[in-house]
């Protein structure tokens, strides 16, 4: 059952959405601003998102740009706005489709499974990949799950992808610009999009930045993950 995020300022629209895609067996969750879908993609896993541009707090081409920072959910654009330039851009920032205000139900709902067929072929074309164990670390890419000493980690999309991308590379330091093209798909970006979410993966594996476990940070160079060192062991004194 696919999930959805509705982002859409409009009530009517926004009701109208819902209704539909609930009664088509989606999992709706529906927000009005782009600040409140931010948090909603860190906090949960979506199968598509359909995003207004016209949102109150924030421009839509903007809230694009920052869930692309933290994701790769697929993106369906939906507005009035029918500029071609724009549409191009949009798609280049990283939209998966985009549709004009008004549109029928039917309309949505074929480019929905378009994008949901695109998105899932091409995870079934990805040989499956193996369990990777770092220390107590155990991540599994196909299932995308990952466990801390046999306990469940719950992470987010884009933190899962960062902590599996350093665990497939256990000890080496890689570099800030390469966790953005490999993990965010971008050839520049903000550096401070990688330090939040390391601060939220240190956060979720019982660690701090400065008293490190698994994520070290060496300043100018990049970040590497590698096992606990293990306690020295006591020296035994000299017998009585």
């Amino acid at each position: 059952m696919p999930s959805v995020l509705v982002v859409e300022d409009d009530q009517f629209v926004r009701s109208a959405l819902i209704r539909h895609l609930t009664e088509a067996s989606h999992t709706v969750r529906s927000v009005g601003t782009a600040l409140e879908a931010l948090r909603e993609v860190a906090h949960f896993r979506f199968d598509v998102v359909i995003l207004d541009l016209g949102l109150p707090d924030l421009d839509g081409a903007e809230a694009l740009k920052m869930l692309r920072s933290i994701t790769d959910v697929p993106v369906i654009i939906a507005t009035a706005r029918d500029d071609e330039a724009e549409i191009v851009r949009l798609l280049n920032d990283g939209a998966d489709d985009y549709l004009t205000k008004p549109f029928s139900v039917e309309h949505l709902s074929a480019r929905m499974a378009a994008v949901l067929r695109r998105t899932r072929g091409a995870g079934d074309r990805t040989p499956s990949p193996r369990v990777i164990q770092v220390g107590g670390l155990s991540i599994d890419p196909l299932r995308r799950q990952a466990e801390l000493d046999g306990t469940a980690l719950d992470l987010t999309r884009r933190e899962f992808d960062l902590l599996a991308f350093l665990a497939g590379r256990p000890g080496v330091v890689v570099a800030r610009r390469e966790l953005l093209a490999e993990v965010w798909q971008q050839s520049y970006g903000d550096d401070q999009t990688i330090d939040v979410h390391l601060s939220w993966l240190r956060r979720k594996l019982g660690e701090t930045a400065a008293r490190p476990r698994y994520l070290h940070t060496l300043r100018g160079v990049g970040v590497k993950l590698e096992p606990p060192a293990a306690p020295p062991q006591a020296v035994p004194g000299p017998l009585a």
